[in-house]
């Protein structure tokens, strides 16, 4: 085994526990032991429940170093100047800084920018400073980085103009005669407004979403941790899903223990039972759930230290025995998913993926999943693997990696059937194959 504890198959252990030490400085990740700190993470109850496991924490500081290292690797392979964010994710990804995520998501009111030489400068909130002051990888923090029309009105070109001048200002300075700037996602006035100051633009998603598909020992801790606990809510939700409670009712209790496991919020409300289970998609509803019905969910939560549990399970309500059509559908979509995963190696090809995956059956082909695969780390993110049906309108080349970490899932219903089945696990593609992140048993009584 490797002495460095941060390469891929380590087993170093620090213990939860050392939380309830008062003389401690920092809590078991790396953080400062303050209950009045700004910045958010695990409760205790996460870290006595990652300790009976025997999971191994993350060192957030190190992390944080690792994935700014990730950024300027890509950055510099491009022969970029600099990388300057907007999407609240990447701006995660590049400070490890969080302001009203959901909220900046819809009203850019934040932005980053990293030179190709690993400086960073974060554009926040207004009165915001506080919250990134923990972090020493953030060099600068300034204000001026809102442009959209709510917030800028009918002076949206004044403001993305000044905002634009510091860039140049902080891109000469930094890099030079470089003048060009990978940039994620950007008001149309703040490009406009770069262009004019001559920046060469290139798409910065490309940059980041390559970055952030590698992950190392210390980062897959920390995604560990956030599907132990993504699992662990789904068993507090599991536990009140009797007949007579609501779908919402179900859901709320998968969003309570995320939510006090230190979780951060779930990215989408996709949970139905009975005949919402077919067609999929539908969201949760005040359905009042009945002895005999399926429940089907995707928990697309984003857990503990931001990172994303991306699972599907369909379970029975009540204790009535599943229907040899109920157990048809959830054979065959066990055996997809398992199919599938079972391909999955360093070095096999996108397009080898989709020939050698399992064919969906005629009377599922219509209403199929979007995706045979889908890469995940803080959300979810690089790559998207369509089946053979999709894969001229929308399919792609690329490998799998080492460090990638992907979820493989399927949904099986027929057009005007009585029900679906919806099926998921988070993998990580290892140097000789692939290991199942995912622990959450599937239903035996369907399988038997």
């Amino acid at each position: 085994m490797s002495a460095d504890p941060y390469v891929l198959g380590s087993n170093r252990k620090i213990d939860p526990y050392r939380r309830r030490i008062s003389n401690s400085d920092l809590l078991p990740d790396g953080t400062p032991n303050d209950p009045d700190r700004v910045e958010i993470g695990p409760t205790d109850l996460a870290f006595e429940e990652w300790q009976k496991l025997g999971l191994t924490i993350p060192d957030i500081p190190r992390l944080r170093d690792y994935r700014l290292s990730r950024l300027v690797g890509e950055i510099q392979r491009r022969d970029v100047g600099g990388l300057l964010l907007f999407d609240p994710l990447n701006i995660r990804y590049a400070t490890d800084s969080t302001n009203m995520q959901l909220w900046a998501i819809h009203n850019p009111c934040r932005a980053c920018l990293v030179t190709a030489d690993g400086y960073m400068v974060l554009w926040d909130f207004h009165a915001g400073e506080h919250l990134s002051a923990h972090l020493p990888l953030v060099r600068e923090v300034r204000h001026g980085a809102s442009f959209f029309y709510f917030e800028t009105g009918d002076r949206s070109s004044e403001i993305a103009g000044s905002f634009a001048r510091q860039i140049d200002e902080l891109m000469r300075e930094r890099s030079g005669k470089n003048r060009r700037l990978a940039v994620d996602k950007i008001e149309i006035d703040g490009l406009r407004s770069l262009e004019k100051l001559g920046f060469e633009i290139s798409p910065g998603q490309e940059v980041t979403e390559h970055a952030r598909k590698i992950k190392n020992a210390n980062e897959l801790n920390a995604m560990r941790c956030a599907i132990a606990s993504c699992e662990a809510a789904m068993e507090d939700m599991r536990r009140a899903v009797v007949p007579g409670r609501t779908e919402v009712e179900a859901w709320a209790e998968l969003q309570k223990g995320n939510f006090i496991r230190g979780g951060e919020w779930i990215e989408t409300r996709i949970l139905s039972s009975g005949p919402r289970t077919n067609p999929w998609f539908q969201e949760c509803g005040p359905r009042i759930m009945q002895d005999g019905d399926l429940l089907a969910f995707d928990t697309d939560l984003i857990g503990p230290y931001g990172y994303c549990a991306d699972l599907s399970r369909t379970w029975k309500i009540g204790d009535k025995r599943p229907t040899p059509y109920e157990k048809d559908l959830y054979k065959a979509a066990y055996d997809h998913i398992h199919h599938n995963m079972s391909l999955l190696k360093p070095g096999i090809s996108f397009q080898d993926l989709k020939d050698r995956g399992q064919k969906l059956p005629e009377k599922y082909q219509a209403q199929r999943y979007g995706v045979m695969y889908h890469g995940v780390g803080l959300c979810d993110e690089y790559p998207s693997l369509r089946y053979p049906e999709d894969w001229d309108a929308c399919g792609y080349h690329g490998v799998l990696e080492p460090g990638m970490c992907l979820c493989v899932e399927v949904y099986f219903g027929e057009v005007g059937g009585p029900c679906g089945v919806k099926l998921e696990d988070q993998v990580l593609i290892t140097e000789t194959g692939y290991e199942n992140l995912t622990s959450y048993p599937f239903e035996i009584d369907f399988l038997s």
